[in-house]
C-alpha cells in the first residue's frame, strides 16, 4: 500500500508543481549582470492603476537587462487562477519572500488572510528593502480586530509607531489625496536642485507620466530624502506647460528613500515613488528610476550604470488607468 502512494504521489506531485508555479511569473536572470544571484519580488494587486502590467514589464527588464532573478506575483481569482486585481484577499506565493532580497510593492487596499500577510511581516522585520510603488502608501485595509489590522492606511495608533500603518511606517506616508487633478493633470518630474549627481538618478532627466501629483505632509517624517520633486502639469500630454499657482509652490515629492524601522525589527531602507502607473512606464526616465532603485536598494549602488538600461522586453501594450478595468482571461 506505501509503495503504491509513493507512486501515485510521484505521479500527482508534477501537476500539483504545476498548477503552483502557473500564480506568479519566474524571469531568470541573465548571466554575469551586476544583479546576478540577487533574487526579487514584485507584489502587484491594486485596481486602478495595472500593477500587473507595471511590474510584469519591470521584473523581466530587471532579469533580462541587470541579471536579477524576478518572481512577479498576482491577485488572483481562487475559482478561475485568473489575474484578477479585484480580488483583495489573495496573493499566492509571498511565501518567496523569504529568499528575497529584494521587494518591490504596487498595492492598494489589501485585506490579505494571516497566512500570507505573515510573510511581509516577516520580511519587514528583518530590515530587508522596500521599493514602493502609487499606491503602495495605502496598500492595506485590514479590518480592526484582525491580526495585522495594523497594517491598514488608516489605523488608529493613538501616536504610536503603527500610526497609519505600513504606508506610514516604512515608506513615508500614507492616502492623504490627489494634488493634481486625476485623469486631467499629469506629472512631470524633476530632480531636485542639487541632487543631479546622485547615482540613484543616473540618467533620469526626462521623467513623464499620466499619473497625478499625489499629495503629501510636509515636511516627510525624519531620515526621508527627497529625490524628485512632482511638477503638475496643465493637462495629460508630456509637452504641456506646468499649471500656474499654488499646486506647483512648494511641488510635493514624488520620489524619496527613508530608512524604517518595525517595532522589535530590524532597520530597513525604502524608496517611495508615486508615480507608477503602466502607462507611466512607458517613460524611458521613469522606468530607469525605478531600475536605479533596484540596484541601490539590492546594495549595489556603485555598479548603477551612468544610463542603465531600459528597453522593453517583448511587447508592451499596457491599459490606461481605470477602476476595475484589466485583461480578462489572463494567467500567469
Amino acid at each position: 500500500m506505501r509503495f503504491l502512494f509513493s507512486i501515485l504521489l510521484i505521479a500527482i506531485c508534477p501537476l500539483l508543481l504545476s498548477a503552483q508555479e502557473k500564480q506568479w511569473a519566474n524571469f531568470e536572470g541573465t548571466p554575469e549582470k551586476p544583479g546576478s544571484g540577487k533574487r526579487v519580488v514584485l507584489v502587484s494587486g491594486d485596481e486602478e492603476y495595472r500593477s500587473e502590467e507595471t511590474l510584469t514589464q519591470l521584473g523581466k527588464i530587471l532579469a533580462e537587462h541587470h541579471g536579477f532573478d524576478c518572481t512577479v506575483l498576482y491577485a488572483i481569482d481562487p475559482k478561475t487562477g485568473e489575474i484578477d486585481p479585484c480580488v483583495l484577499n489573495n496573493i499566492p506565493g509571498l511565501e518567496q519572500l523569504q529568499n528575497a532580497d529584494l521587494a518591490i510593492f504596487f498595492l492598494r487596499f489589501r485585506d490579505l488572510p494571516d497566512e500570507q500577510m505573515r510573510y511581509i511581516d516577516e520580511y519587514l522585520k528583518v530590515g530587508k528593502p522596500v521599493l514602493g510603488i502609487r499606491t503602495s502608501t495605502h496598500a492595506f485595509n485590514i479590518p480592526t480586530g484582525k491580526t495585522y489590522s495594523h497594517y491598514s492606511f488608516n489605523f488608529n495608533d493613538n501616536g504610536g509607531p503603527w500610526q497609519q500603518g505600513f504606508g506610514r511606517l516604512v515608506l513615508g506616508e500614507t492616502w492623504i489625496d490627489h494634488h493634481g487633478r486625476h485623469g486631467v493633470e499629469a506629472t512631470r518630474g524633476a530632480i531636485v536642485p542639487g541632487r543631479e549627481k546622485d547615482k540613484i538618478v543616473s540618467g533620469c532627466e526626462d521623467i513623464f507620466g499620466p499619473t497625478d501629483v499625489y499629495e503629501v505632509r510636509l515636511p516627510l517624517p525624519e531620515g526621508c530624502d527627497s529625490l524628485v520633486l512632482g511638477t503638475v502639469l496643465e493637462g495629460m500630454n508630456a509637452t504641456d506647460p506646468p499649471l500656474e499657482g499654488a499646486k506647483n509652490d512648494p511641488k510635493m515629492p514624488i520620489f524619496w528613500t527613508k530608512p524604517y524601522r518595525l517595532p522589535g525589527g530590524r532597520e530597513g531602507k525604502a524608496v517611495t515613488s508615486t508615480m507608477g502607473c503602466a502607462k507611466d512606464l512607458e517613460s524611458e526616465g521613469f522606468r530607469r528610476l525605478l531600475v536605479n532603485a533596484s540596484y541601490w536598494l539590492a546594495g549595489l549602488e556603485e555598479q548603477i550604470p551612468e544610463r542603465a538600461t531600459v528597453d522593453f522586453v517583448g511587447a508592451y501594450e499596457p491599459l490606461p488607468m481605470g477602476y476595475a478595468k484589466h485583461k480578462k482571461g489572463v494567467k500567469p
